[in-house]
């Protein structure tokens, strides 16, 4: 049985995603929160693959936590790795959660990296 805040972000998720979607020109930047680490991607919904990934684990193989400036370098590196592909915009997927803390530190740390959305 679903917990009440997983449902609702379900149900946020999937009116997220009818108007939410990711292009050859202007892929979704998906982001996934779990309660050790945050994970970027960077995804072109009409071919179905994935373009580009970064997560905390990647940044800190040590510490098994996240924290907002965690989550700053993961939107960083990011924005590097799409910059790298020739990625400039993005269409920004929140997956559910709300836009505060560690899902925002990363849109924030993805914008001064260059991404637009």
């Amino acid at each position: 049985m679903a917990t009440i805040r997983e449902s609702r972000r379900t149900r946020i998720k999937k009116m997220i995603r009818k108007r939410v979607e990711g292009t050859q020109e202007r892929p979704r930047l998906s982001v996934f929160r779990s309660n050790t680490a945050i994970y970027a991607q960077i995804i072109d919904d009409r071919k179905g693959i994935t373009l580009v990934s970064a997560s905390s684990i990647d940044i800190d193989k040590a510490s098994k936590s996240i924290n907002i400036d965690k989550s700053k370098k993961v939107g960083l590196a990011i924005a590097q790795k799409a910059k790298d592909k020739g990625i400039a915009k993005v269409a920004f997927d929140r997956n559910g959660y709300l836009y505060h803390g560690k899902v925002k530190a990363l849109a924030e740390g993805a914008r001064e990296g260059g991404l637009e959305f």
